[in-house]
């Protein structure tokens, strides 16, 4: 008997843990707009927390990021966001803005992505310990993009940046050096190949990189950076979409980044 209640026990225990990792929805208010984001808080509480934001790319969705980068079961200890767009003129695919998206330079929708980003950092600092020198972003596509936008108008907030599939357009010239995780595939027909290796060469620039990369095993390029802010570059033979095996890589390089 007191073999199966231990049983139960753990069980219950296990599902516990489960249940409080799994991301639950958040809203906020941000200049008279209803905006929200699925959080998935850390199971058990290990101190400040690693802080990761997912942006979803055009289109899509916080549950859809959720699932296909799914950050949060691959790093339990972290809390972990999944912010949810508003429509949004798409230059490539949605003129007419009727689908969600991001701004992606400053100024752009009243910069009402960048106000949301600042309301949601302030009011998770608030809800639970957060270690500020790990705080990350990562984005597909549209996603990628505001990814870029936010290193170059909160560079100060992040340890290091993952976009995929994006570029940054004319923030380019704001960069700082930052580390830096790019996901491209190079038959992408939605954002060029080549356009992200010219946005690659901008990023090596920007972080005074070594033009000659060192392959790893898991098909990684890394070019060193003398002023400690590498790009590490993860080029597959596919398309504009997502690689499933991408969100691995990603969150070891977010491990090994810590500001300052």
């Amino acid at each position: 008997m007191k073999t199966k209640l231990l049983g139960w026990v753990c069980c219950w225990l296990g599902w516990t843990a489960l249940a409080d990792a799994a991301p639950v929805k958040l809203e906020w208010t941000v200049e008279g707009v209803k905006r929200e984001a699925l959080v998935a808080w850390p199971a058990k509480a290990t101190g400040a927390a690693p802080l990761v934001f997912v942006f979803h790319g055009h289109g899509g969705s916080m549950q859809q990021a959720s699932r296909s980068q799914p950050v949060h079961e691959l790093w339990p200890e972290a809390i972990v966001v999944y912010p949810q767009g508003l429509p949004t003129p798409g230059p490539l695919t949605d003129p007419e803005g009727k689908k969600a998206g991001w701004q992606l330079a400053r100024g752009g929708q009243g910069d009402r992505d960048l106000a949301f980003f600042d309301a949601m950092l302030a009011r998770l600092k608030q809800e639970r310990p957060v270690d500020a020198r790990r705080i990350y972003a990562t984005g597909h596509s549209n996603g990628g993009g505001f990814t870029y936008l936010l290193w170059s108008a909160r560079r100060e907030v992040f340890a290091a940046f993952a976009p995929s599939a994006a570029v940054s357009g004319r923030e380019a010239t704001n960069l700082r050096p930052a580390p830096v995780f790019h996901v491209a595939g190079e038959k992408d027909e939605l954002v060029k190949f080549a356009w992200q290796e010219r946005m690659l060469e901008a990023v090596r620039r920007t972080n005074q990189c070594e033009a000659k990369g060192t392959k790893a095993a898991d098909g990684t390029v890394t070019y060193a950076s003398k002023v400690g802010a590498p790009l590490v570059t993860y080029i597959h033979s596919g398309t504009h979409r997502y690689p499933p095996e991408a969100t691995k890589l990603i969150v070891a390089f977010f491990k090994a980044q810590v500001r300052g």
